[in-house]
C-alpha cells in the first residue's frame, strides 16, 4: 500500500499539477514528506518555513491587521498562506499550516493542539481547524499526516 506522500505525488503526476507548502507549526515537514521519494521535483516546488510572523508577512502577504485581529492560528492567516506561497512558488495547489504545537504558546480559545490547516486546487480553497493532542512532537506529526490525507480526498473530490 504506498504512503499518503506517494498516493498525493501520483495524484499530481497524473493530473500534471504541482504543488507546494507555507508550513507554521509543522516546520518544515511537509516539505520533509513530499520530497522523500524520487520523481518528487515533478511536482513539488518548494516550501516557505514562516514561524514568524514577519515571514508570514513579509514572503505569503499575510497582512498585519490579521495577525494583529484573529492571530497566526486563524482561518484567515492560512488562506493567505495558501495563496501566498502558491504565488511565489508557481504552482497550481498549495497547503499551509499554523499552530500552537506546545508546550507553551496557548492563549484564551486557542489551546496547545489547536492547528488551522489551508488547502488550495485549481478548483477549490478549503480551511479546517483541527485539535491534535498529545506532545509537540505528536502535535506536528499529527498536522503533517492530516494536511497530506486531506489533499489527497480534496484531490479525489474535484
Amino acid at each position: 500500500m504506498p504512503t499518503t506522500e506517494q498516493q498525493l505525488g501520483a495524484l499530481l503526476l497524473a493530473r500534471h499539477l504541482t504543488i507546494s507548502t507555507a508550513e507554521s507549526c509543522t516546520g518544515g515537514r511537509l516539505a520533509a514528506m513530499l520530497n522523500k521519494w524520487p520523481g518528487s521535483s515533478e511536482f513539488y516546488n518548494g516550501s516557505i518555513v514562516a514561524y514568524s510572523n514577519d515571514v508570514k508577512m513579509r514572503l505569503l502577504g499575510v497582512p498585519a491587521e490579521v495577525l494583529n485581529t484573529v492571530g497566526a492560528v486563524s482561518e484567515e492567516t492560512v488562506r493567505q498562506m495558501v495563496r501566498g506561497v502558491r504565488d511565489a512558488m508557481h504552482t497550481d495547489c498549495a497547503i499551509a499550516t499554523s499552530g500552537i504545537a506546545g508546550p507553551g504558546g496557548a492563549t484564551p480559545g486557542k489551546p496547545v493542539g489547536t492547528v488551522w490547516i489551508a488547502w488550495l486546487t485549481p478548483d477549490t480553497t478549503e480551511a479546517r481547524c483541527f485539535h491534535f493532542h498529545g506532545s509537540r512532537d505528536e502535535v506536528t506529526t499529527q498536522a503533517t499526516q492530516t494536511a497530506l490525507e486531506e489533499m489527497v480526498k480534496i484531490l479525489n473530490t474535484h
